[in-house]
């Protein structure tokens, strides 16, 4: 499956700045990121997430510590993605995506319209933690 995608998507800033968004609950941040991803602005993207953050795309996770390496991690996502719903328990919020092509590098291809899900640890305003996760079942949480 063509998902080892961009359900890393769009971070907590202003669509093409990285800046801290108003709102900084989970489900505003993970939007954010993925309208930033999605509109091909990489630097953007990676301006969401917290040093150190933990990484999981299909992989045991991977601890970035610098913004380069957060930058290179979202830019070799292959797939932008719009935020479809979100859940939430215990501090971790698990998102379900619509992959789309997006601008830079990477071709979705194939994945571009499937599903995929992404569990989350935000904490203020940042991504502590975002890692892949089997795309089903769905959470039960309403369409955001």
């Amino acid at each position: 499956m063509a998902v080892a995608v961009v359900a890393g998507i769009a971070g907590c800033g202003d669509r093409g700045g990285g800046e801290a968004a108003p709102d900084r609950a989970p489900e505003a941040v993970i939007r954010h990121w993925a309208d930033t991803l999605r509109a091909g602005d990489v630097q953007g993207a990676a301006d969401f997430f917290a040093l150190p953050s933990v990484v999981s795309n299909g992989t045991p996770p991977i601890v970035l510590r610098t913004r380069a390496e957060v930058r290179r991690f979202n830019a070799e996502l292959p797939c932008g993605a719009r935020l479809l719903r979100t859940s939430s328990s215990a501090g971790f919020t698990t998102a379900v995506f619509r992959l789309t092509e997006r601008p830079g590098p990477g071709v979705c291809g194939t994945g571009t319209g499937m599903t995929a899900r992404t569990t989350f640890v935000v904490r203020d305003g940042k991504i502590r933690e975002w890692r892949r996760v089997e795309d089903s079942p769905a959470p039960t949480g309403p369409i955001v």
